[in-house]
């Protein structure tokens, strides 16, 4: 088994582990490998330091100089409900679970993804104040029971997370 730090198109990034390496490249090739955090499948391997083992010396990193370039941000923690959606796929039956990456594969292919502004992208479009189409994200529980009361259509969908 390997373990690669993967970046997204988007700058997310997230560790996924495969049996080889030429099963990773096989993967990448076919855009199996989707981001864990917004399922971007445009996926590169991200720099990574070496797993040194127990008996290695501790090495001090250099502190950056005074105006040089800071590190890019931590990417965001999944959240709860994505780790329990990541729970259930894994314990889902696979007809099913093929059946909800189509879903997930058609939303991408013809709706922008809004990412955490969908609420607010909803209501822009609801109102009349942005062109008619179909958008994604995420939005709070809050936020949805807001705009179930503003009489907003939308819809839920189990977002399952793409797997190697």
């Amino acid at each position: 088994m390997i373990l690669y730090r993967l970046r997204c198109s988007k700058g997310h990034e997230f560790e996924s582990w495969f049996k080889d390496s030429k099963t990773y490249e096989r993967q990448e090739k076919k855009t199996l490998i989707g981001c864990a955090l917004c399922g971007d499948s445009k996926v590169v391997r991200a720099p990574m330091a070496p797993r040194l083992g127990k008996g290695a010396k501790k090495v001090e990193v250099e502190k950056p100089a005074a105006g040089a370039p800071a590190a890019p941000a931590a990417p965001p923690t999944p959240t709860p409900e994505q780790q329990q959606m990541a729970a259930m796929a894994r314990h889902m039956p696979k007809e099913l679970r093929e059946a909800l990456l189509k879903v997930r594969a058609e939303v991408e292919k013809n709706c922008e993804h809004v990412g955490d502004k969908f609420a607010e992208e909803a209501r822009k479009i609801h109102y009349g104040e942005s062109d008619k189409r179909g958008i994604y994200g995420e939005t709070s529980e809050q936020e949805a029971e807001a705009l179930a009361e503003e009489g907003i259509e939308f819809g839920r969908l189990p977002w399952i997370p793409r797997g190697n």
